[in-house]
């Protein structure tokens, strides 16, 4: 027989004693840490809540946030490893600067989020800081925030109320794209979707829409092919574009994976980019110059937008020490149009 395997009892959170006193965990770990504007009522549902679950402190998470250093969470759950890698090269090396320590958590669904958010909790993090699609989760968002952790939302195309953020204009980006495009003589062309979970997505495709009616070009249906950001999807979603009857001049991807797979697509049916077809991204990730030819694409600085997530990151952890209320900053950064060689007139131009 195998060996059973041991139950290990999993630890009491700050989140478990909050749910049994029936407050909010804000208001459990007020309790906790012995702040001074708590009702006498609720101060003693929370402490025998505790005292009933054996609650103990995480101690070094505690004195982590009573010092000068800093514990910053990254929750993430983003199938472009290329994007993750570039967002992650600028949070390290802006927290080597500042003496932060980083957390980084993997997660998938929603029971997966709040398991990898306890791991965090119970680590004594300070902040968490949200790449895409992450940065869109109203839920996850609410939860750091009922726990007193202050979030920056990374790329997301509407921020949050009261949640810093930083992120380029989607919108415009995509727009200067389409207009390269048109510009090069394209009228038939194609759109790969992002994750509709993802509101820069429904940016850069309004920017297709937008641009290609005030261009006088038609969108026919067959036109528009969801994708999910991932290599896969966009394999399947450029197989259908490339095989109409009358198949477009060019694609716009709504990100690099994306675009790379329509090349490779286009190769494999025995088309050559861009004589036959052009093909163009989105974010300007590694993969861009990694294959050939080299995607034209609109440039998101990400490992700069991961240095200045940190560093929003510390002024809202040096705002709440100090007492004073969170600030929401919202910072935009500059895109770049790169134009490359996946990209030129239409056959026949």
């Amino acid at each position: 027989m195998p060996p059973r395997k041991r139950n290990t009892p999993r630890s009491v959170t700050i989140l478990d004693v909050a749910k049994r006193a029936g407050v909010s965990p804000m208001t459990a770990s007020r309790v906790i840490n012995k702040h001074p504007r708590v009702g006498a009522e609720l101060r003693d549902r929370v402490q025998a809540a505790a005292k009933e679950l054996n609650y103990r402190p995480n101690l070094a998470g505690r004195s982590l946030r009573t010092s000068n250093t800093a514990r910053i969470g990254v929750l993430y759950s983003n199938p472009s490893a290329a994007y993750l890698n570039q967002l992650m090269i600028g949070v390290l090396e802006e927290t080597s600067l500042s003496g932060a320590q980083v957390l980084v958590e993997k997660c998938s669904g929603i029971r997966s989020q709040r398991v990898a958010m306890k791991r965090l909790l119970d680590a004594g993090i300070d902040g968490v800081i949200l790449p895409p699609p992450l940065c869109d989760s109203r839920q996850t968002t609410q939860e750091l925030d009922e726990a007193d952790i202050p979030v920056v939302a990374v790329a997301t195309g509407q921020p949050a109320e009261g949640v810093a953020s930083v992120r380029i204009d989607d919108y415009h980006g995509a727009c200067a794209m389409m207009r390269h495009l048109i510009k090069l003589g394209h009228t038939r062309i194609a759109l790969i979707k992002g994750d509709p979970k993802h509101t820069p997505a429904a940016l850069r495709a309004q920017a297709y829409f937008d641009t290609m009616e005030k261009a006088g070009l038609e969108v026919p249906e067959n036109y528009v092919a969801q994708g999910l950001f991932t290599y896969r999807s966009g394999m399947t979603a450029a197989r259908a574009l490339l095989e109409l009857p009358t198949p477009p001049t060019a694609i716009f991807s709504s990100n690099d994976d994306m675009a790379a797979a329509a090349v490779s697509v286009a190769h494999g049916i025995g088309l050559h980019v861009p004589e036959d077809v052009t093909v163009t991204g989105f974010d300007d990730t590694p993969v861009a110059t990694t294959i050939w030819p080299m995607l034209t694409t609109v440039h998101q600085p990400v490992s700069a937008m991961g240095r200045a997530a940190v560093r929003l990151m510390l002024e809202e952890i040096r705002r709440r020490r100090a007492g004073r209320s969170k600030s929401g900053e919202h910072q935009v950064m500059k895109y770049t149009l790169v134009k490359r060689q996946s990209s030129a007139a239409p056959p026949g131009r």
